[in-house]
């Protein structure tokens, strides 16, 4: 997928805010940078403003995207999805609690059919963050020297089958979303006060919704369908919507600001997935159009976009990686690591 033009790049975040609530609030000082220099947001921008776009909420994401107050434009070319320095306990709290109160894996016999969807979509959507980390590194903080860390990628990523398989299964989840909004994002306004990158991006959107391979290849990445069935349904959808708006307020309690920017864009790309399949135009919504904010359509096109760079590289390294990592330590490697199944039934 091509890297978004202006009218892609430009996303609303909030201002930095550390909630007594967050995991790791009982030992991070309410500053808004963790970790490196390299972590910290670049705010630069053009002055341009946006038309065109309504305000509506979203069931599953817990912004309230109309407090403009609190909203700060970003660049998002300026700040590239990369290695910041956020590690440690602080990082790991956050993907702690994410999993253990949101989705935990149990047993298979034990999860239903669409916890088992939520799952996998983080699970998916945490190792894209990884392969995007490996792929970007600082390797030498001397000379900064940056380049890809691939033992870093098959540590994190490529020796787990079943991380690969939830990257895969991310990503067609994504695509469907797409394809399926195909007919609102077609006529959307890509407004920036820039025609010529107004037409630009209105052009790539339709290249990439009507491309003919995807559409040959992909007639449906993902049946929406067969969620939500039986009595418990309704109840079960908004079980699910609370724990989705949880893991989204949980972005708020990244402490480096970059991880933070990309972790809500994201997670505001996946929700909008959930909510384009999910909450509009279904069999109880048959009088509900499909709406989306300004932010909702960004994030649903850079998550697609960080997915596909995570599955091509992913694709072009699995092969080779295992001679990389002999090379460097003698590890026991799993053969087909990175070579999924493509049967992505989640049933």
């Amino acid at each position: 997928m091509r890297r978004w033009i202006p009218s892609m790049r430009r996303f609303c975040t909030r201002s930095c805010r550390i909630s007594s609530s967050c995991p790791s609030s009982g030992t991070l000082s309410m500053i808004c940078q963790e970790g490196k220099p390299q972590a910290a947001v670049d705010k630069t921008l053009d002055n341009k403003v946006f038309k065109g776009w309504v305000e509506t909420d979203n069931p599953w994401t817990s912004d309230d995207e109309t407090d403009n107050n609190e909203m700060t434009y970003v660049n998002l070319q300026l700040n590239p999805e990369r290695y910041t320095g956020y590690t440690g306990d602080s990082a790991r709290r956050i993907w702690d609690s994410i999993y253990k109160e949101n989705c935990p894996k149990y047993p298979s016999e034990e999860l239903c059919h669409e916890k088992k969807v939520l799952y996998k979509l983080i699970s998916g959507l945490h190792s894209s963050i990884s392969v995007h980390i490996a792929y970007d590194y600082l390797l030498d903080e001397s000379t900064n020297s940056w380049g890809q860390n691939l033992p870093l990628l098959y540590d994190r990523v490529l020796k787990y089958p079943e991380r690969v398989q939830n990257l895969y299964f991310t990503y067609l989840f994504v695509l469907r979303a797409a394809t399926k909004a195909a007919d609102y994002l077609e006529q959307a306004e890509y407004n920036t006060g820039n025609p010529e990158d107004d037409l630009k991006t209105q052009s790539l959107v339709k290249q990439l919704l009507y491309h003919p391979k995807l559409r040959s290849a992909c007639p449906k990445p993902f049946d929406e369908a067969k969620l939500w069935k039986g009595e418990n349904g309704p109840e079960l959808k908004q079980e699910i919507q609370k724990q989705f708006r949880n893991i989204s307020a949980i972005m708020d309690c990244v402490g480096c600001e970059k991880c933070r920017l990309w972790g809500k864009l994201q997670v505001l790309g996946l929700g909008t997935a959930l909510k384009i399949l999910f909450s509009v135009d279904g069999d109880n919504h048959l009088n509900q159009p499909l709406q989306l904010q300004r932010n909702e359509v960004i994030a649903l096109f850079n998550l697609l976009n960080r997915l596909s760079e995570s599955v091509k590289f992913v694709h072009e390294k699995g092969s080779s990686i295992e001679e990389v990592i002999k090379e460097q330590r003698p590890p026991t490697v799993q053969k087909d690591a990175s070579k999924p199944n493509l049967k992505l039934d989640f049933l």
